[in-house]
Protein backbone atom coordinates (compact mmCIF):
# COMPACT_ATOMS: atom_id res chain seq x y z
CA UNK A 1 0.00 0.00 0.00
CA UNK A 2 1.55 3.26 -0.56
CA UNK A 3 1.36 6.66 0.22
CA UNK A 4 -1.23 9.53 -0.20
CA UNK A 5 -0.67 10.60 -4.00
CA UNK A 6 1.64 13.46 -4.19
CA UNK A 7 1.17 16.42 -6.45
CA UNK A 8 3.34 14.94 -9.29
CA UNK A 9 0.75 11.93 -8.76
CA UNK A 10 -1.90 14.56 -9.06
CA UNK A 11 -0.77 16.28 -12.40
CA UNK A 12 -0.29 12.65 -13.34
CA UNK A 13 -3.95 11.74 -12.91
CA UNK A 14 -4.66 15.08 -14.82
CA UNK A 15 -3.08 14.08 -17.92
CA UNK A 16 -4.29 10.56 -17.55
CA UNK A 17 -7.55 12.52 -17.51
CA UNK A 18 -7.00 15.29 -20.07
CA UNK A 19 -5.75 12.04 -22.54
CA UNK A 20 -9.12 10.15 -22.03
CA UNK A 21 -11.03 13.58 -22.40
CA UNK A 22 -9.12 13.70 -25.59
CA UNK A 23 -9.83 10.05 -27.08
CA UNK A 24 -13.85 10.48 -26.43
CA UNK A 25 -14.46 13.92 -27.49
CA UNK A 26 -13.98 11.88 -30.87
CA UNK A 27 -17.28 10.64 -29.93
CA UNK A 28 -19.21 13.59 -30.78
CA UNK A 29 -22.74 13.52 -29.86
CA UNK A 30 -23.36 10.13 -28.66
CA UNK A 31 -21.88 8.56 -31.98
CA UNK A 32 -19.64 5.49 -30.01
CA UNK A 33 -19.47 2.88 -32.81
CA UNK A 34 -19.41 0.21 -29.65
CA UNK A 35 -20.37 0.97 -26.20
CA UNK A 36 -20.29 -2.33 -23.94
CA UNK A 37 -20.49 -3.14 -20.02
CA UNK A 38 -19.15 -6.04 -18.14
CA UNK A 39 -22.11 -7.16 -16.06
CA UNK A 40 -22.11 -9.57 -13.07
CA UNK A 41 -24.71 -12.12 -14.26
CA UNK A 42 -28.34 -12.04 -13.70
CA UNK A 43 -28.54 -15.48 -12.18
CA UNK A 44 -26.01 -14.76 -9.68
CA UNK A 45 -27.30 -15.96 -6.32
CA UNK A 46 -27.37 -13.01 -3.65
CA UNK A 47 -25.83 -14.73 -0.53
CA UNK A 48 -25.02 -13.66 2.89
CA UNK A 49 -21.11 -14.14 1.34
CA UNK A 50 -22.15 -11.77 -1.60
CA UNK A 51 -24.53 -9.17 -0.14
CA UNK A 52 -26.65 -6.93 -2.75
CA UNK A 53 -25.61 -3.54 -4.41
CA UNK A 54 -25.67 -0.68 -2.51
CA UNK A 55 -28.08 2.37 -2.91
CA UNK A 56 -26.47 4.61 -5.24
CA UNK A 57 -26.80 7.60 -2.56
CA UNK A 58 -24.30 5.00 -0.62
CA UNK A 59 -21.18 7.05 0.07
CA UNK A 60 -17.95 5.57 -0.85
CA UNK A 61 -16.09 4.56 2.87
CA UNK A 62 -12.80 6.11 3.78
CA UNK A 63 -9.88 4.88 1.22
CA UNK A 64 -7.44 2.37 1.70
CA UNK A 65 -3.85 3.66 1.68
CA UNK A 66 -3.70 2.67 -1.60
CA UNK A 67 -6.17 5.02 -2.65
CA UNK A 68 -8.86 1.75 -3.24
CA UNK A 69 -12.36 1.42 -1.43
CA UNK A 70 -12.34 -0.99 1.00
CA UNK A 71 -15.80 -1.58 0.98
CA UNK A 72 -15.73 -2.75 -3.34
CA UNK A 73 -12.57 -4.21 -2.05
CA UNK A 74 -14.01 -7.01 0.18
CA UNK A 75 -17.34 -7.10 -2.15
CA UNK A 76 -15.09 -7.82 -5.27
CA UNK A 77 -13.22 -10.62 -3.42
CA UNK A 78 -16.11 -12.42 -2.29
CA UNK A 79 -17.63 -12.26 -5.72
CA UNK A 80 -14.91 -13.60 -7.29
CA UNK A 81 -14.47 -16.40 -4.25
CA UNK A 82 -18.52 -17.28 -5.10
CA UNK A 83 -17.94 -17.88 -8.74
CA UNK A 84 -14.98 -19.85 -8.54
CA UNK A 85 -16.20 -22.00 -6.28
CA UNK A 86 -19.15 -22.72 -8.66
CA UNK A 87 -16.88 -23.81 -11.15
CA UNK A 88 -16.93 -20.45 -13.19
CA UNK A 89 -13.82 -18.11 -14.23
CA UNK A 90 -12.42 -21.19 -16.11
CA UNK A 91 -8.72 -20.14 -17.57
CA UNK A 92 -8.92 -23.19 -20.12
CA UNK A 93 -8.55 -21.90 -23.47
CA UNK A 94 -9.65 -25.32 -25.59
CA UNK A 95 -12.24 -27.40 -23.28
CA UNK A 96 -12.73 -31.09 -23.95
CA UNK A 97 -16.26 -30.29 -22.04
CA UNK A 98 -17.11 -27.40 -24.78
CA UNK A 99 -16.94 -28.24 -28.10
CA UNK A 100 -18.37 -26.88 -31.18
CA UNK A 101 -18.32 -27.13 -35.07
CA UNK A 102 -18.29 -24.74 -37.90
CA UNK A 103 -22.00 -24.65 -38.27
CA UNK A 104 -22.25 -22.92 -33.79
CA UNK A 105 -18.94 -20.95 -34.69
CA UNK A 106 -20.51 -18.80 -37.33
CA UNK A 107 -23.85 -18.48 -35.64
CA UNK A 108 -22.01 -17.17 -32.42
CA UNK A 109 -19.97 -15.23 -35.31
CA UNK A 110 -23.48 -13.50 -36.25
CA UNK A 111 -25.13 -13.03 -32.81
CA UNK A 112 -21.45 -11.65 -31.30
CA UNK A 113 -20.10 -8.80 -34.33
CA UNK A 114 -23.65 -7.87 -35.93
CA UNK A 115 -25.50 -6.51 -32.80
CA UNK A 116 -24.62 -3.80 -30.47
CA UNK A 117 -24.50 -4.76 -26.72
CA UNK A 118 -25.80 -1.35 -25.21
CA UNK A 119 -27.42 1.78 -27.21
CA UNK A 120 -28.30 5.39 -26.49
CA UNK A 121 -31.46 6.37 -25.55
CA UNK A 122 -32.45 9.98 -24.12
CA UNK A 123 -28.73 10.37 -23.19
CA UNK A 124 -27.92 7.51 -21.59
CA UNK A 125 -26.13 4.14 -22.91
CA UNK A 126 -28.86 1.15 -22.07
CA UNK A 127 -28.28 -2.72 -22.58
CA UNK A 128 -30.45 -3.25 -25.36
CA UNK A 129 -29.41 -5.92 -27.92
CA UNK A 130 -29.14 -3.57 -31.32
CA UNK A 131 -28.38 -4.57 -35.36
CA UNK A 132 -25.17 -3.06 -35.91
CA UNK A 133 -22.85 -3.65 -39.22
CA UNK A 134 -19.83 -5.09 -38.82
CA UNK A 135 -17.36 -2.80 -37.59
CA UNK A 136 -13.27 -3.27 -36.79
CA UNK A 137 -9.91 -1.78 -37.40
CA UNK A 138 -7.54 -0.59 -40.39
CA UNK A 139 -5.16 0.88 -38.50
CA UNK A 140 -2.43 -0.46 -36.10
CA UNK A 141 -3.81 -0.99 -32.54
CA UNK A 142 -1.60 0.36 -30.31
CA UNK A 143 -3.12 -0.28 -26.37
CA UNK A 144 -1.86 1.79 -23.27
CA UNK A 145 -2.40 1.25 -20.00
CA UNK A 146 -2.82 4.07 -17.82
CA UNK A 147 -3.10 3.40 -14.32
CA UNK A 148 -4.31 5.79 -11.78
CA UNK A 149 -2.10 6.75 -9.04
CA UNK A 150 -4.25 5.36 -6.19
CA UNK A 151 -3.51 2.34 -7.95
CA UNK A 152 -0.32 -0.13 -6.44
CA UNK A 153 2.30 0.05 -8.71
CA UNK A 154 2.40 -3.94 -8.54
CA UNK A 155 -0.96 -4.31 -9.78
CA UNK A 156 -0.51 -1.91 -12.78
CA UNK A 157 2.81 -3.69 -13.58
CA UNK A 158 1.45 -7.43 -13.61
CA UNK A 159 -1.47 -5.53 -15.64
CA UNK A 160 0.67 -4.22 -18.50
CA UNK A 161 2.39 -7.61 -18.66
CA UNK A 162 -1.31 -9.20 -19.03
CA UNK A 163 -1.85 -7.02 -21.77
CA UNK A 164 1.08 -7.41 -23.58
CA UNK A 165 1.13 -11.28 -23.40
CA UNK A 166 -3.08 -10.64 -24.80
CA UNK A 167 -1.82 -8.29 -27.22
CA UNK A 168 0.55 -11.08 -29.26
CA UNK A 169 -2.33 -13.91 -28.78
CA UNK A 170 -4.84 -11.16 -30.74
CA UNK A 171 -2.57 -10.37 -33.32
CA UNK A 172 -2.07 -14.05 -33.93
CA UNK A 173 -5.29 -14.46 -33.81
CA UNK A 174 -6.54 -11.32 -35.72
CA UNK A 175 -3.96 -11.30 -38.73
CA UNK A 176 -4.37 -7.38 -37.78
CA UNK A 177 -0.90 -5.49 -35.86
CA UNK A 178 -1.88 -4.99 -32.49
CA UNK A 179 0.87 -4.02 -30.01
CA UNK A 180 0.90 -2.45 -26.70
CA UNK A 181 2.99 0.85 -26.73
CA UNK A 182 3.63 3.70 -23.67
CA UNK A 183 2.83 6.12 -26.26
CA UNK A 184 0.56 6.99 -29.32
CA UNK A 185 -1.79 5.02 -28.58
CA UNK A 186 -5.21 4.68 -29.57
CA UNK A 187 -6.62 1.56 -27.69
CA UNK A 188 -6.78 3.53 -24.13
CA UNK A 189 -7.12 1.19 -21.14
CA UNK A 190 -8.12 2.83 -17.78
CA UNK A 191 -7.09 0.79 -14.11
CA UNK A 192 -8.71 3.50 -11.96
CA UNK A 193 -10.18 3.32 -8.37
CA UNK A 194 -13.82 4.03 -7.31
CA UNK A 195 -12.64 7.99 -6.24
CA UNK A 196 -11.00 8.46 -9.40
CA UNK A 197 -13.92 6.95 -11.75
CA UNK A 198 -16.39 8.67 -10.11
CA UNK A 199 -14.19 11.66 -10.95
CA UNK A 200 -13.83 11.91 -14.14
CA UNK A 201 -17.10 13.72 -14.71
CA UNK A 202 -15.94 17.21 -14.03
CA UNK A 203 -12.29 16.74 -15.83
CA UNK A 204 -14.15 15.38 -19.13
CA UNK A 205 -16.74 18.06 -19.74
CA UNK A 206 -14.29 20.64 -18.60
CA UNK A 207 -11.72 19.39 -20.93
CA UNK A 208 -13.82 18.45 -23.60
CA UNK A 209 -16.96 20.70 -23.43
CA UNK A 210 -19.68 18.95 -25.57
CA UNK A 211 -18.20 15.29 -24.97
CA UNK A 212 -21.35 12.91 -25.22
CA UNK A 213 -23.44 13.04 -21.94
CA UNK A 214 -24.26 9.14 -22.14
CA UNK A 215 -20.21 8.27 -22.21
CA UNK A 216 -19.83 10.53 -19.22
CA UNK A 217 -22.47 9.10 -17.21
CA UNK A 218 -21.33 5.62 -18.19
CA UNK A 219 -18.07 5.95 -17.43
CA UNK A 220 -18.56 7.95 -14.11
CA UNK A 221 -22.15 5.66 -12.88
CA UNK A 222 -21.01 2.41 -13.22
CA UNK A 223 -23.45 0.34 -10.64
CA UNK A 224 -21.57 -1.99 -8.13
CA UNK A 225 -22.53 -4.64 -10.38
CA UNK A 226 -20.52 -3.38 -13.37
CA UNK A 227 -17.14 -4.34 -13.36
CA UNK A 228 -15.70 -2.72 -16.56
CA UNK A 229 -16.55 -1.03 -19.89
CA UNK A 230 -15.64 -0.81 -23.31
CA UNK A 231 -15.97 2.28 -26.37
CA UNK A 232 -15.08 2.50 -29.26
CA UNK A 233 -15.56 4.68 -31.79
CA UNK A 234 -15.40 5.44 -35.80
CA UNK A 235 -12.96 7.98 -37.39
CA UNK A 236 -13.84 9.57 -41.06
CA UNK A 237 -14.37 6.44 -42.63
CA UNK A 238 -17.95 4.85 -41.66
CA UNK A 239 -17.94 1.29 -39.63
CA UNK A 240 -14.15 1.70 -38.91
CA UNK A 241 -12.80 2.56 -35.89
CA UNK A 242 -10.61 5.09 -35.06
CA UNK A 243 -10.07 4.92 -31.32
CA UNK A 244 -11.21 2.35 -28.16
CA UNK A 245 -11.21 3.21 -24.38
CA UNK A 246 -11.78 0.82 -21.87
CA UNK A 247 -12.45 1.32 -18.15
CA UNK A 248 -11.79 -1.22 -15.40
CA UNK A 249 -12.02 -1.11 -11.83
CA UNK A 250 -8.97 -1.09 -9.73
CA UNK A 251 -11.28 -2.71 -6.80
CA UNK A 252 -11.81 -6.04 -9.28
CA UNK A 253 -9.05 -9.19 -7.66
CA UNK A 254 -6.72 -10.57 -10.28
CA UNK A 255 -9.35 -12.91 -11.74
CA UNK A 256 -11.80 -10.73 -12.28
CA UNK A 257 -9.50 -8.11 -13.29
CA UNK A 258 -7.19 -9.85 -16.08
CA UNK A 259 -10.97 -11.48 -17.28
CA UNK A 260 -11.97 -7.77 -17.71
CA UNK A 261 -8.66 -7.06 -19.78
CA UNK A 262 -9.33 -10.02 -21.90
CA UNK A 263 -13.11 -9.52 -22.84
CA UNK A 264 -12.85 -5.59 -23.06
CA UNK A 265 -9.61 -5.29 -25.04
CA UNK A 266 -11.10 -8.19 -27.61
CA UNK A 267 -14.11 -6.38 -27.95
CA UNK A 268 -12.59 -3.07 -28.67
CA UNK A 269 -11.47 -4.96 -31.75
CA UNK A 270 -14.95 -5.58 -32.82
CA UNK A 271 -16.65 -8.44 -31.35
CA UNK A 272 -19.64 -6.07 -29.72
CA UNK A 273 -21.94 -8.67 -28.33
CA UNK A 274 -22.27 -10.95 -25.71
CA UNK A 275 -24.71 -14.02 -26.71
CA UNK A 276 -25.91 -16.74 -23.88
CA UNK A 277 -25.29 -19.70 -26.03
CA UNK A 278 -21.75 -19.02 -27.44
CA UNK A 279 -19.20 -21.56 -25.77
CA UNK A 280 -16.80 -21.80 -24.85
CA UNK A 281 -16.38 -18.18 -24.91
CA UNK A 282 -15.87 -14.72 -22.76
CA UNK A 283 -18.56 -13.44 -24.98
CA UNK A 284 -21.15 -14.97 -22.73
CA UNK A 285 -22.64 -12.85 -19.70
CA UNK A 286 -22.39 -16.31 -17.55
CA UNK A 287 -18.42 -16.08 -16.56
CA UNK A 288 -17.97 -19.77 -17.30
CA UNK A 289 -14.68 -18.11 -18.90
CA UNK A 290 -13.02 -15.99 -17.64
CA UNK A 291 -10.10 -15.44 -20.64
CA UNK A 292 -9.88 -15.30 -24.36
CA UNK A 293 -10.61 -18.95 -25.44
CA UNK A 294 -9.64 -21.16 -28.93
CA UNK A 295 -13.39 -20.02 -29.97
CA UNK A 296 -12.86 -16.43 -29.35
CA UNK A 297 -9.39 -16.13 -31.49
CA UNK A 298 -11.58 -17.84 -34.34
CA UNK A 299 -13.89 -15.36 -34.33
CA UNK A 300 -11.44 -12.90 -34.72
CA UNK A 301 -9.75 -15.02 -37.53
CA UNK A 302 -13.10 -14.46 -38.92
CA UNK A 303 -13.71 -10.99 -38.48
CA UNK A 304 -10.56 -10.03 -39.96
CA UNK A 305 -10.78 -12.41 -42.76
CA UNK A 306 -10.31 -10.36 -45.86
CA UNK A 307 -13.37 -11.63 -47.65
CA UNK A 308 -15.26 -9.56 -44.69
CA UNK A 309 -15.12 -5.43 -44.95
CA UNK A 310 -16.47 -2.60 -42.64
CA UNK A 311 -19.96 -2.08 -43.05
CA UNK A 312 -21.58 -5.30 -44.14
CA UNK A 313 -25.07 -6.41 -42.97
CA UNK A 314 -25.47 -9.95 -41.44
CA UNK A 315 -27.57 -10.86 -44.22
CA UNK A 316 -24.13 -9.84 -46.68
CA UNK A 317 -21.81 -11.66 -44.40
CA UNK A 318 -23.52 -15.02 -43.66
CA UNK A 319 -22.47 -16.62 -46.77
CA UNK A 320 -19.22 -15.73 -46.69
CA UNK A 321 -18.94 -16.25 -42.76
CA UNK A 322 -20.35 -19.88 -42.87
CA UNK A 323 -17.60 -20.70 -45.92
CA UNK A 324 -14.58 -19.20 -43.54
CA UNK A 325 -15.95 -20.91 -40.44
CA UNK A 326 -16.03 -24.56 -42.23
CA UNK A 327 -12.13 -23.62 -43.73
CA UNK A 328 -11.14 -23.10 -40.02
CA UNK A 329 -12.83 -26.35 -38.65
CA UNK A 330 -11.95 -28.82 -41.58
CA UNK A 331 -14.56 -27.96 -43.35
CA UNK A 332 -17.31 -29.37 -40.28
CA UNK A 333 -20.53 -28.24 -39.99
Amino acid sequence: MGPAPTAPARQRLAATMAALAAVLLLAGCDAAGLAALRTAPSAAPVTSAVPPPRAPQETVADALPDGRDPALVAYYARVEADLLARGLLRTDTDPADAPFDAAALAAAFERVTFFAEAASRGGRLVRQPTPFPLQRWQDPVRIALYAGPAVPADQARRDRGSIALLANRLRRAAGHPVVTVAEGANLHVFLVTETERRGLGPALTGIAPGISPAIVTAITGLARTEYCAVFAVEGAQPNVYRAAVAVVRAELPDRLRLSCLHEEITQALGLANDWPEARPSIFNDDEEFALLTRHDELLLRILYDARLSPGMTADQARPLVTRIAAELLGGST
